[in-house]
């Protein structure tokens, strides 16, 4: 029985990108201010490539339960130079599910993951199909140039996060690096073949492997609203990565233990020893008071970890959809380019 997969047969090169295409995938939620602005300069984008790659792109709208207009907006945009794709998801999965519904749409053989807030600039979409396409990456990831912007608590929180989750890893999760990245036809397919439901996108995209590369930018403004990250919801996010992608909390559990179990012998002997010196008996009950709380609140810090990962196997046994689609419309370029000839012809 095999283990493996071989996905050698679908390496890409100058001369076989064209054929395989690319595939641009923006989750969208509550974006209804500036997605027609976003579509443009992305249709835009692929006319770029088309001229210089011959490459044929299309773009997956992935409207993850907005409460606006997003899905009206999306469903009114025009196939120019670009196929279109909406998927609109039954309610708000969250971004990952988003990110995999549109993986799982994709009809061409790369696929580039961007968001729709308009801070990932598609004039860097070039770049990265040039180290795909020119120099044969795999994996063409980005990440923030720099925190500066950012309070030193958030910079130190974000160094923290992937300090712990690199933590004895053999495949390190580059830090900073962020959802904006290409996927080559043969990383594509790496990618759907992992079975899990907690998917950590910047994780799973790092352990496939292949050949990655980091391109270094600096996000544009919001060109509308605020972000709905928060604090909460992302202390949420570096739990869920944690705990599927990484054993370090429950390595920091055991090394506690061992530490206070440590700490406990110590100060029996200390006890002992001050019995066997003096004859004096320690008093006892501030010691035993201070003594239980610090255990019984490590315990609980370990039942909770503990928890975590069992409510991930709790999940994937379940083996509930990541997703379900309430809606999906297409637009083709071709057969918007015949209807419009069409009307040409008829209006002569």
């Amino acid at each position: 029985m095999t283990l493996g997969s071989d996905v050698s047969g679908l390496r890409t090169n100058a001369a076989s990108a064209a054929a395989a295409g690319l595939s641009i995938v923006v989750p969208v939620y509550n974006e209804a201010a500036g997605l027609a602005a976003l579509h443009q300069r992305l249709c835009e984008l692929a006319k770029t490539l088309q001229a210089r790659y011959r490459l044929a792109c299309e773009i997956i709208y992935v409207d993850d339960g907005s409460a606006d207009a997003t899905l009206a907006i999306a469903r009114s945009l025009a196939a120019d130079a670009v196929d279109v794709q909406v998927v609109s998801l039954s309610r708000n999965f969250g971004k990952e599910a988003a990110l995999m519904a549109g993986l799982d749409h994709a009809r061409r053989g790369a696929v580039l993951f961007m968001d729709g807030d308009g801070q990932h600039p598609p004039a860097l979409v070039e770049q990265l199909v040039r180290h795909w396409i020119e120099d044969g990456y795999d994996v063409v990831y980005t990440a923030k140039a720099h925190r500066d912007n950012e309070s030193f608590l958030r910079r130190q929180a974000v160094h923290g996060f992937y300090a712990l989750i690199n933590w004895g890893a053999r495949q390190k999760i580059p830090e900073d690096a962020g959802d904006f990245r290409l996927l080559s036809p043969r990383a594509v397919a790496a990618l759907r073949q992992l079975p899990e439901r907690n998917r950590f996108f910047k994780g799973l995209a790092s352990w496939i492997g292949f050949r990655q590369i980091r391109v270094d930018y600096e996000p544009a403004p919001r060109a509308h609203g605020v972000t709905t990250f928060n604090a909460a919801r992302l202390l949420g996010l570096s739990i869920e990565g944690l705990t599927s992608f990484s054993v370090a909390p429950l390595r920091i559990a055991s090394l506690l233990g061992v530490a206070l179990a440590g700490v406990a012998f110590l100060f029996g002997l200390s006890i002992l020893w001050e019995v066997f010196t003096t004859g004096k008996q320690v008093p006892g009950y501030p010691s035993l008071v201070v003594g239980l709380m610090t255990i019984g609140g490590v315990q609980l810090i370990m039942i909770g970890i503990v928890g975590e990962y069992i409510g991930k196997i709790l999940s994937e046994l379940k083996a509930r959809p990541i997703y379900f689609v309430a809606e999906h419309s297409e637009k083709s370029f071709e057969a918007a380019k015949t209807d419009d000839a069409a009307s040409r012809t008829a209006a002569e």
